[in-house]
């Protein structure tokens, strides 16, 4: 299915594309196993170029295990350096809110040159500025800009001043949710202040997505559009068999596990957990597909694998108090769609109240936030299009057939083509009249490069009753009842003990014994002296590499060989989230889903 097809979907009717049943995806390594295509040597192939393979394999294993050795270095050198935001632009610091009255570790920056353009040759003062709030959810800033064609980039070759905020490895003493929310709306401020006039295009990555949705809805609003990638803010929405992650709170028990988690960080709840959560979910990437494809493609992958590694192994921390206030508030409250989220102490986040134009940006291949939980909050706001054209507000959503979470943020096609042509059609966007539409790019030619007039966009209007997604939603009130009463206990009775016994001390060992640290640094020099080798010989490698082409055939029974294993890997991700699905509709739903007894009989 095209890109262009997949826009003439509409959301309700979006084919669930990664929903496999366990019957299908055994067929698929049924498949993989039983490929008919033979290796060269059953089909009489040419046994001499045998050594010439085995050669090439050596050569890669010494790059690949160099490649990890090199990630370890680096795991090492950033962490030493205090986990500095990873940025591929200049910048010069405008606000520091650790200096706040209510310090929290966040602060603004400017953009001075990005992409070798600096600002003050680049940026049309017609044009509004552009501010830009990467997702604090266990990684450290830069998803929206650590290369060259990111958000950052684009927006400044497009002429848009450009700002960007951070925030720093650890947070403030006694640091709140609310304390953040009421540092960005001083960001929002100084940006606006800075370009009288202009009100700015604000963007939000995931986890700072539904941060500035806050700030939309409450009581004081913001004026400028708000581009949102990637944003859950309908929380129990989700496809059975495709959304799992919306089920864990109800199988884990509450909030409860994460309140253990921050006690034994006395008091700081460690990234490293959301970032292994994130990996969880498709296990066999993590653990086998990124290797596979770093090796079978080491001498071009290198780079940008080190380059990725240094972003996603920099795990920045939460308080206790922020973890809980997301957690049970809005991922298993579901709060913030319901009008139930205090943002003050008389002031609630009604989504109604959200008055700037919202531009929503979701993918069917996310299963982190899948278009049901970016846009399902839509018609439980509003009871139908009236309603929403009765409220003054404009809302404009766009989805991208294939592309996965990350991909909305950091893929430089998805910031050539889709972000492009949300900048260039801002003043249609808030040119339009009160109601919901979706954006339609026709590109005929293909090129994600290409600007306007040579691409064209369209805003067909739309129903909230077609956003209506089928979810039970009595059986996350339960799962939520169930999180209180245990939260209640645990921090009566256990809490207590747990934070008697924690101390800075043992929460930095449990730190550095995290897996997600330990597979890493373990295979520098320093933890690992023979790597010292492996160095070595790896720049011996380099000198003397001469790679096999793609279509070798041992390379292609190579690949065939991983596809295989990969396969398996999806295998047991489908059935484990088979029986998660079937676990959860025993415990909370009566009866169970229609999916369940589907499942039960195959």
């Amino acid at each position: 299915m095209t890109t262009k097809q997949a826009s003439n979907v509409k959301p309700s009717e979006e084919p669930m594309r990664q929903a496999v049943t366990p019957v299908e995806a055994g067929s698929l390594v049924a498949a993989a196993g039983t490929n008919k295509k033979p290796s060269a040597p059953s089909e009489g192939g040419n046994f001499a170029d045998l050594p010439a393979y085995a050669q090439d394999f050596a050569e890669r294993t010494v790059l690949f295990w160099d490649a990890l050795r090199q990630r370890a270095d680096n795991f090492l050198e950033h962490e030493r350096l205090g986990l500095p935001a990873l940025l591929d632009f200049k910048w010069e610091l405008l606000l520091d809110a650790r200096t706040f009255e209510r310090p929290v570790n966040y602060a603004l920056l400017r953009i001075t040159e990005a992409s070798g353009c600096r600002a003050r040759d680049c940026v049309d003062d017609n044009k509004p500025p552009v501010l830009i709030v990467d997702p604090r959810a266990g990684h450290g800033p830069g998803i929206g800009g650590f290369k060259r064609e990111s958000e950052v980039g684009l927006a400044l070759l497009e002429g848009h001043p450009v700002y960007f905020v951070i925030f720093f490895p650890e947070p403030c003493q006694d640091q709140t949710l609310m304390d953040v929310l009421h540092a960005l709306r001083r960001f929002v401020e100084e940006v606006a202040r800075r370009h009288p006039g202009k009100p700015p295009v604000l963007y939000g990555n995931c986890q700072a997505g539904w941060a500035i949705t806050l700030l939309s809805a409450d009581c004081r609003g913001l004026v400028g559009p708000a581009v949102l990638n990637g944003s859950p803010l309908s929380y129990w929405a989700g496809d059975a068999g495709v959304n799992p992650a919306r089920l864990a709170a109800g199988l884990l028990g509450g909030v409860w596990l994460t309140h253990f988690i921050a006690d034994l960080g006395d008091g700081r709840f460690d990234g490293a957990w959301l970032a292994q959560n994130f990996e969880t979910l498709k296990p066999g990437n993590a653990l086998w597909d990124k290797y596979a494809h770093l090796f079978t493609h080491i001498d071009d992958e290198r780079e940008r694998f080190l380059d990725f590694e240094r972003w996603w192994g920099g795990f920045h921390s939460l308080t206790r108090e922020e973890i809980l206030a997301i957690v049970e508030n809005l991922f298993i409250g579901n709060e913030l769609e319901q009008g139930l989220f205090r943002i003050c102490e008389a002031c609630f986040a009604d989504l109604r109240k959200i008055k700037n134009p919202l531009v929503i940006f979701a993918s069917y291949g996310d299963n982190i936030t899948p278009p049901h939980q970016a846009l399902g909050w839509i018609p439980a706001v509003y009871k139908d299009t009236a309603d929403l054209k009765a409220a003054g507000q404009r809302i404009i959503y766009l989805t991208n057939p294939h592309v996965g979470h990350l991909g909305i943020f950091v893929s430089a096609k998805i910031a050539r083509f889709e972000h492009r042509a949300i900048l260039e059609g801002l003043a249609e966007i808030e040119a339009l009249a009160p109601g919901l539409y979706e954006m339609k790019i026709d590109n005929p030619g293909g090129d994600p490069d290409c600007r306007l007039p040579k691409y064209s966009l369209r805003f067909e209007p739309r129903e909230v009753s077609d956003l209506k997604f089928d979810h039970p939603i009595d059986a996350f009130e339960r799962v939520q009842r169930i999180s209180q009463a245990g939260d209640a206990f645990y921090s009566a009775w256990i809490s207590p003990w747990v934070r008697a016994v924690s101390n800075p001390w043992t929460a930095n060992y449990l730190r550095w014994t995290h897996p997600m640290r330990t597979n890493r640094y373990l295979w520098s020099e320093q933890f690992s002296p023979w790597m010292h080798g492996v160095a070595g010989l790896a720049e011996t490698v380099r000198r003397g590499r001469h790679p096999l082409p793609d279509d070798d055939d041992y390379i292609a029974q190579e690949r065939r060989v991983i596809d295989g294993v990969s396969q398996f890997f999806e295998l047991g991700r489908v059935w484990r989230d088979a029986i998660e699905e079937a676990a959860f509709s025993a415990l909370y739903r009566w009866p169970p889903s229609r999916q369940v007894e589907k499942f039960a009989k195959k």
